[in-house]
């Protein structure tokens, strides 16, 4: 049974996820943009050990927790390639907003296009989104719980797709035909009943966001 608690972390409200396999205890945490002592908390509570901690993006706000989880739980660092710059440039990030700066610690895993993330019995796939930023990616789960044959797919779609919105891409390696591209070609076709998790704000479903969002609509 797939566990799943999101939750807005640190100043800019990024949604940080435990996702864990309740019958072996491990567990993936995505984006931990911060309120470290929080994901402890949940690990703690339901007894769980990180397998690995991966980010859509490298932006300071999906990434500041990352050193403080990894030494304190352990699990692999994942991120997509091209984001590497962003996320070896995490002082530069944190200057820009005054934050406490750090050293990040190495990426341990370069996730790419196809990639799968198993932990316990559970598969995520990797989806390479790019247009938010070059390395911006999306975790998809197909059965989420096999338990539940109601269970609707997970999508984790960082700053690509929010609620009727769409991520920036006015900073950094932004491209605003690629980001429309990614939703288009990679997004929206998957499984309309999927829940859509995105990096900041409220829930949503693929249907829902083909259907309505003013900014990109299924082709």
């Amino acid at each position: 049974m797939l566990l799943r608690e999101t939750f807005p972390a640190g100043a800019f409200q990024c949604n940080c996820t435990v996702l864990a396999d309740l019958d072996t205890r491990d567990a993936l945490v995505i984006d931990p943009g911060g309120d470290a002592d929080r994901i402890a908390a949940i690990l703690q509570r339901h007894r769980l050990t990180v397998r690995a901690i991966v980010h859509t993006h490298a932006h300071l706000d999906h990434i500041y927790a990352t050193r403080e989880v990894k030494q304190q739980h352990g699990g692999e660092i994942g991120l997509h390639a091209d984001d590497l710059p962003l996320y070896d440039g995490f002082a530069m990030q944190a200057a820009l907003f005054g934050w406490q700066p750090h050293t990040p610690l190495p990426v341990d895993r370069l996730l790419v296009d196809g990639d799968e993330l198993v932990f316990g019995g559970a598969r995520v796939r990797v989806l390479h989104t790019p247009g938010h930023t070059p390395g911006s990616i999306c975790f998809a789960v197909d059965a989420p719980d096999s338990d539940n044959t109601n269970a609707a797919p997970l999508l984790f779609s960082g700053d690509t797709l929010f609620r009727r919105g769409i991520g920036r891409t006015d900073l950094w390696g932004g491209d605003a035909r690629a980001i429309v591209r990614s939703i288009r070609e990679r997004l929206y076709t998957l499984a309309p009943n999927s829940t859509v998790i995105p990096g900041h704000g409220p829930e949503t479903t693929i249907a829902d966001e083909a259907q309505q969002n003013p900014h990109v609509r299924a082709a």
